[in-house]
């Protein structure tokens, strides 16, 4: 933990800032979260066009994509880009407020929980 966290002045200063974030780096889900609500479950015809172009989820909310069948790409704006392709039964976490976009294969059958309930303070 930074030695910053702990002092109630220094944390004070950095809020509003942007945090460097490892877990949202390796696109990894925190541990305590809580499901907040679950997409409908797409195919490559029928997810929203936003989702295959770079896109967003919300600040303090984080994403697991469920691949329930076929495969699909997931690529996110990380620090190292992350790039994976899944495949049914596989899940990927999103980290909020990062840039990604999702590239399904045929036959591929997806939807995305979003989660919430981590605490930074």
């Amino acid at each position: 933990m930074a030695p910053w966290v702990e002092d109630d002045e220094q944390r004070d200063r950095r809020i509003g800032t942007t945090l460097d974030c490892p877990l949202c780096d390796r696109c990894e889900l925190p541990a305590g979260l809580t499901l907040v609500r679950t997409s409908p479950t797409w195919d490559e015809t029928t997810m929203p066009a936003a989702l295959g172009r770079a896109h967003r989820i919300a600040a303090g909310t984080w994403g697991r994509l469920r691949v329930e069948s076929g495969a699909l790409r997931f690529v996110a704006s990380t620090d190292p880009v992350t790039l994976v392709v899944l495949a049914a039964g596989d899940t990927q976490g999103i980290p909020p407020d990062v840039e990604h976009h999702v590239e399904p294969w045929p036959a591929a059958r997806f939807a995305v929980d979003f989660l919430g309930g981590v605490s930074m303070r």
